[in-house]
């Protein structure tokens, strides 16, 4: 949990005035005592009203002083503990940010989400509820036992004798239970990731009437956490009754032996009734053992987990850049050399010794069937995953020298899946260019085609996306993605499979707008009409280069590349009858 107190180092004055005001409360309750037993002997069995007045009058003071001093280590402690917490959610979330592609591979989304939001709400609450009452807890256990030890020594031993038992028994609960919350944190990254499944095919499960299937698997999920969470809780459940069966011990022997001293006028009552105070009050921060070693046991297990993000270091991207954003050179010119390529953790090549060059301006079509490597090979342009076999030249530069905020700065990408973010149409079309004016934003839509749509909604730029574009058709999500990539003016236009979702028409529009362009364009397409449109067509089968060269010279040398263009063409007939 190193990593996670350096977050508590810049609150450590906040943390420090909430301890000292936790040690005034601690002070007066360990003076009650004694207070006590002053007013029972020398007012009370005296009968002395007066001192029974003015010590009462003290105590009530003291009390009051504990009161103020509880609200302002509440204050403290409170700010201290959400400040903490929003610097380490900051943290992790920056830190997943700056991950590689492989490394974010590494964690479930539904992981990272647990991460960011339980876990650290359990670190968070375990902080304050050290300022607040767990570290005051032993410190009472510590300073009664010290207490009843100035009062009477000989009865306070039989305080003793059961704190050595309880010390051991305590650090095994604490031992185990760390475990087992452990394993319930797991079971809560399923639950989420179930959820997470479930909320993004909403429309797949209500066409496919699997909404009975899905409550039944949730159903499974949920019993496992319910089942690890009431394991974890009935090991807890085990320390209060022991705790209190040893206390009460101790209690009544205190007690026993007391009377004995008593009668034979070795002690006084006022002593037997401080000591027994002392030992109530051990007994009930005992008793508040279990929620501590409960909280303790979470805040580990969660710390744990946020240690694994926060701590990793090689798989992390040198997003920030010291150097100005110009480009080492403006050739605009990609090349492939002899490039092979597997992802983290698997044996089999995606890609297998590919080579090809795109010129500048030039504009390149990827075709080839499912699985063949098309946007694995358009993903390794912007550094996604490093290449370990081969080499990349962008710009005449191997890829592996660039500087990832220089290398995407030259480069306007567009997912296969387009994606868009909550906010209005202007915010997500200058996502990748924040400065943008509203002229700059029209002329990219203008070219991507979605101007006119745009126009027509009620707000216009305006409106408002719901959350991942579900306003939206799937051409309008596309063509509002394709102006968001066009507006950063880039070097490198990469556009994996965009246009799928556009009729002829204005995918014709959208590359004649797109021809004066100076960007070099890679297009992933599976149609023959938008190949047909490129300077070259790059064709790929089962992850190698099965031909490369223009339309018509693969309709001449690849048998492959005709069969698509026969397929293609029939379907065309089909559809016209």
């Amino acid at each position: 949990m190193k990593t996670i107190f350096q977050y508590i180092k810049t609150y450590k004055v906040p943390a420090c005035i909430a301890l000292m005001l936790m040690f005034v409360e601690l002070a007066v309750e360990l003076a009650q005592p004694l207070l006590i037993r002053k007013i029972i002997d020398e007012g009370i069995v005296a009968k002395d009203v007066h001192t029974v007045g003015v010590w009462g009058a003290i105590m009530l003071a003291l009390a009051f002083l504990a009161f103020i001093a509880g609200i302002l280590n509440s204050f403290f402690s409170g700010y201290a503990a959400q400040n903490f917490a929003y610097d380490l959610r900051n943290a992790l979330f920056r830190k997943v940010q700056s991950f590689t592609m492989t490394t974010f591979l590494r964690f479930p989304s539904s992981g990272l989400i647990t991460r960011m939001t339980n876990d650290v709400t359990q670190v968070q609450q375990v902080f304050f509820m050290s300022l607040r009452i767990m570290l005051r807890a032993p410190l009472v256990v510590v300073g009664s036992l010290i207490m009843a030890f100035y009062v009477d020594a000989s009865l306070a031993m039989y305080l003793v004798l059961g704190v050595p038992i309880l010390a051991i028994f305590m650090y095994l609960m604490v031992k185990k239970s760390i475990s087992q919350f452990a394993a319930v944190q797991r079971r809560v990254d399923r639950v989420n990731r179930v959820i997470q499944e479930n909320l993004q095919a909403m429309r797949l499960v209500k066409a496919y009437l699997r909404g009975l299937y899905e409550a039944s698997r949730f159903e499974k999920i949920a019993h496992a956490l319910k089942k690890d969470t009431s394991s974890a809780l009935r090991l807890m459940e085990y320390i209060q009754p022991i705790l209190l069966i040893v206390m009460n011990v101790a209690m009544l022997a205190v007690l026993w032996f007391g009377a004995e001293q008593i009668q034979h006028e070795q002690t006084q009552i006022g002593d037997i009734a401080a000591i027994i105070n002392y030992t109530m009050r051990m007994t009930g921060s005992f008793s508040m053992f279990a929620f501590i070693i409960m909280l303790f046991s979470r805040a580990k297990a969660s710390a744990d987990r946020m240690e694994e993000i926060l701590l990793i270091g090689s798989g992390v991207e040198d997003v920030i850049s010291h150097s100005s954003l110009e480009k080492p050179s403006q050739n605009g010119e990609i090349t492939f050399e002899n490039v092979s390529f597997k992802y983290p953790q698997t044996d089999q090549y995606v890609l297998k010794n590919i080579s090809f060059t795109c010129g500048q301006g030039e504009k390149i079509a990827i075709m080839g069937a499912t699985g063949s490597g098309k946007s694995t090979l358009l993903q390794l342009i912007p550094k996604f995953y490093d290449v370990k076999e081969g080499r990349i030249l962008i710009d005449g530069v191997d890829s592996k020298e660039w500087n990832v905020e220089n290398l995407r700065h030259a480069i306007g990408y567009v997912p296969q899946r387009s994606l868009l973010f909550t906010g209005t149409i202007f915010d997500n079309v200058t996502w990748g260019k924040t400065d943008a004016s509203l002229e700059e934003v029209e002329k990219a839509s203008k070219q991507a085609q979605i101007h006119d749509s745009v126009t027509h909604f009620p707000n216009g730029y305006q409106t408002r996306v719901g959350q991942k574009g579900v306003n939206l058709s799937g051409g309008q999500k596309q063509r509002l993605s394709i102006a968001r990539a066009i507006l950063r003016k880039p070097e490198f236009l990469l556009l994996d499979d965009s246009t799928s979702a556009l009729d002829i028409k204005t995918e014709s529009a959208l590359w004649e707008a797109l021809a004066n362009e100076r960007a070099t364009m890679l297009v992933v397409t599976q149609k023959i009409r938008t190949a047909q449109g490129a300077n070259r067509i790059l064709l790929l089968e089962n992850g190698v280069v099965s031909a490369f060269g223009t339309h018509d010279e693969l309709m001449k040398s690849s048998t492959l590349y005709q069969k698509i263009a026969q397929s293609q063409q029939e379907q065309g007939v089909e559809s016209d009858d």
